[in-house]
C-alpha cells in the first residue's frame, strides 16, 4: 500500500532489448537482468518429483510422458538458456522474443501445438510502491512453462497443492495446471485491492478530522496506483475471454468451466477498481470543498470585522480633525465636557447595532435569517 513519499521523476518501466530492424524472433537479454534459476516439478496421481535444474542436459531425465511437467524460470538474463528451452519444447521464436521483452500486455496467442499466455502480477517494492511484472506461460501437451523477471511469485499455493495432493490438480492435465497458475495471478490482486478500501477510509477520516496539506498528494498517489492496477487487470479480461470463447485441443471442456470462473474474477476486480477510482475523485472534491468552505468562513469573519470598523473609523476620523473652535460653523462638540465619552459610546452603539443586524440576518455562526 502506498504511503506518502516525496514526488520524484519516475524511471521508464520497460525497454525493448531488440534493436530496431532486427530479425523477428531475435533474443537479446538485458544485461542487468538476473541469470535464470530453473525449478522443475513433475507429477501425476501417484508420485511427484521436484528439483532444481542447474544443467539443461538433465532435462530429458525428468521429462516423462506419464507425468505433467512444470518448469519455472526465474530470471531472463541468459538468452541462450531460454532459446534451449524453446528448442526443446518447440516454442515459437516470436513467443520467446515476447518472453524477454517484458512490456507485453496480458494476451493469449495460440500456436499449432502450444498456447502462449502472458499475465502480469503486481509486486510491492521495498519503498511500498506498486510495480507490474510480466509472467509468461506456455501450455503444451503434458507440460507448462513459466518465465518470470525476478524470484518470488504468487504460485506458492499451487506448489503446496501439488506437494500435498490437495484438490484435483494432481489428477488433472497440464491445462488445469495452467488454469491454476493463471487463477493464482488473478487472485493475488484481491488482497492488494482490498487494502485500498481501508486506505481510502483512513484518508476520509483525515479529511474530516484535520485538513493535512499532504492528503491531496496521498489521494493522487492512490489514484495512480489504482490506474496501474486497472491497466494490469483489464487486458486479462480479454485474454481470459478468448480462452473461454475459443476452442483449443489443449484445453478440455471441464477446464473451460474453471476458466469462466477466473474470467468472472477479473470482472469483479475491474468493477472494484472503477469504484475506488471514483472514490478517489470524490475524496479529492470533498477535500477541496472543505478547504474552500473553511476559507469562506475565514473571509466572512474578516469581512464582518472590516465592515464594523468602517463606521467606527469614520467617527474617529471625524472627531480627530483639527478644527478651530473660536470660529463660527465648526464643531461645538469638541468643547463638551463629556465629548470623549459620548464619541466612544456612539462607536460602541454602532458596533453592537451592526453585530445585531448581522446576527438577525444569519451572517454570524449558525443563527437563522428571519
Amino acid at each position: 500500500m502506498t504511503t506518502h513519499h516525496p514526488r520524484r521523476r519516475k524511471k521508464p518501466r520497460f525497454h525493448r532489448h531488440s534493436k530496431p530492424g532486427a530479425s523477428p524472433g531475435t533474443l537479446h537479454a538485458a544485461p542487468e537482468t538476473l541469470q535464470p534459476d530453473i525449478q522443475v516439478i513433475a507429477f501425476n496421481v501417484d508420485r511427484m518429483v521436484e528439483a532444481p535444474m542447474e544443467n539443461l542436459d538433465r532435462l530429458n531425465d525428468v521429462l516423462d510422458e506419464s507425468m505433467v511437467t512444470w518448469i519455472n524460470v526465474d530470471g531472463l538474463g541468459d538468452a541462450n538458456t531460454i532459446k534451449k528451452i524453446g528448442d526443446r519444447f518447440g516454442l515459437h521464436a516470436l513467443a520467446l522474443e515476447d518472453v524477454i521483452n517484458v512490456h507485453q500486455r496480458a494476451k493469449v496467442e495460440p500456436y499449432s501445438d502450444h498456447l502462449f499466455v502472458v499475465t502480469r502480477q503486481i509486486v510491492i517494492t521495498s519503498d511500498e510502491h506498486l510495480e507490474s511484472e510480466q509472467i509468461s506461460l506456455f501450455l503444451g501437451k503434458n507440460f507448462v512453462l513459466t518465465f518470470q523477471q525476478h524470484p518470488g511469485d504468487c504460485f506458492d499455493p499451487v506448489r503446496d497443492r501439488i506437494r500435498t495432493s490437495r484438490g484435483r490438480i494432481r489428477g488433472a492435465g497440464s491445462d488445469y495446471l495452467a488454469y491454476a497458475l493463471i487463477d493464482a495471478v488473478i487472485d493475488s490482486y484481491f488482497p492488494i485491492v482490498e487494502k485500498f478500501a481501508d486506505h481510502l477510509e483512513d484518508l476520509e477520516d483525515q479529511i474530516v478530522t484535520r485538513q493535512s496539506p499532504d492528503v491531496i498528494d496521498r489521494i493522487h498517489e492512490v489514484r495512480n496506483d489504482l490506474l496501474l492496477l486497472r491497466r494490469s487487470v483489464r487486458p486479462h479480461r480479454d485474454a481470459l475471454n478468448e480462452l473461454v470463447r475459443d476452442e483449443h485441443p489443449l484445453i478440455c471442456s471441464e477446464t473451460h468451466v474453471f476458466l469462466r470462473d477466473c474470467y468472472d474474477h477479473t470482472i469483479q476486480l475491474i468493477d472494484l477498481l472503477d469504484v475506488y477510482r471514483e472514490m478517489c475523485s470524490d475524496l479529492r472534491d470533498y477535500y477541496l470543498s472543505i478547504v474552500s468552505n473553511h476559507m469562506n468562513e475565514v473571509m466572512k469573519v474578516l469581512t464582518i470585522i472590516a465592515t464594523i470598523f468602517i463606521p467606527l473609523g469614520f467617527i474617529a476620523g471625524l472627531y480627530g480633525m483639527n478644527f478651530n473652535t473660536n470660529l463660527p460653523g465648526n464643531m461645538p462638540e469638541l468643547n463638551i465636557p463629556y465629548g470623549y465619552v459620548g464619541a466612544v459610546t456612539l462607536m460602541s452603539l454602532v458596533a453592537v447595532g451592526m453585530l445585531a443586524f448581522f446576527w438577525r440576518s444569519g451572517w454570524l455562526g449558525s443563527s437563522r435569517r428571519r
